[in-house]
């Protein structure tokens, strides 16, 4: 390959950056939420959360089309009062990175707020603690662990979503060509060394992802382990 365009790493990373940062934030909130909360309807509102989990990519860009299309419930919104559309941009990309990612972050903070010690809580509101402060102080932390994992494992989601993003954001050269879409598109054209740089690129990068949070997670577990020594 004489040159090589980055444009679908460098638009990879900054789907996944930007759409991991939303779920985080998201997930987080409504885990934390359903954790302590019970409600009527509880179980159908989380069903709903994790359902992209179990729907192919293409019903779930499917369904953001009839969300966000130009006649769509909210596309027609945004293009009637804004003059903008979802649909073909790199925007259309993120929300469909965000979709597909969100149920792994919430999984994930939701086992971590539930498996905290309800009484490590308590106990800083016996000693005036405010909500705010014990969630900084000693929810956050102890759920850390957990809240991590969720983080990492969304990231690696993004940056490999193929199915919604192609249905939303389609096939733009240097506007929507994330690596997965670089990597379909580029064996379409025949273009199998073209190809075959982006699968290293994406596999370097989920591997590297994976092993970097079983190194931590080892770690953390090797250091809690001595601390009850």
């Amino acid at each position: 390959m004489q040159s090589t365009d980055y444009t679908p790493l460098i638009l990879s990373l900054k789907v996944a950056g930007i759409s991991t940062v939303f779920v985080f934030i998201a997930g987080a909130f409504f885990a934390h939420l359903f954790a302590r909360k019970q409600f009527f309807g509880k179980s159908i509102v989380e069903s709903l959360f994790l359902l992209p989990l179990v729907l192919p990519p293409t019903v779930v860009g499917f369904g953001l089309l009839i969300l966000f299309g130009k006649k769509g419930w909210i596309g027609s919104w945004l293009l009637e009062w804004f003059d903008f559309q979802v649909v073909f941009t790199w925007i259309g990309a993120v929300i469909a990175s965000i979709v597909v990612s969100f149920p792994l972050m919430y999984q994930s903070a939701s086992a971590a707020f539930q498996n905290l010690d309800v009484r490590l809580e308590n106990a800083a509101r016996t000693m005036g603690a405010s909500e705010w402060k014990v969630f900084r102080t000693v929810t956050f932390p102890l759920a850390w662990p957990g809240l991590l994992a969720g983080l990492v494992l969304s990231f690696a989601r993004g940056l490999g979503e193929f199915g919604a993003t192609l249905m939303l954001a389609g096939y733009i050269p240097g506007k929507t060509d994330t690596i997965p879409m670089a990597i379909y598109f580029a064996v379409e054209s025949g273009h199998m060394e073209k190809a075959t740089f982006w699968v290293v690129i994406i596999v370097a990068l989920g591997f590297s992802t994976i092993m970097w949070l079983n190194w931590w997670s080892r770690r953390n577990m090797q250091r809690y382990r001595n601390e009850q020594l």
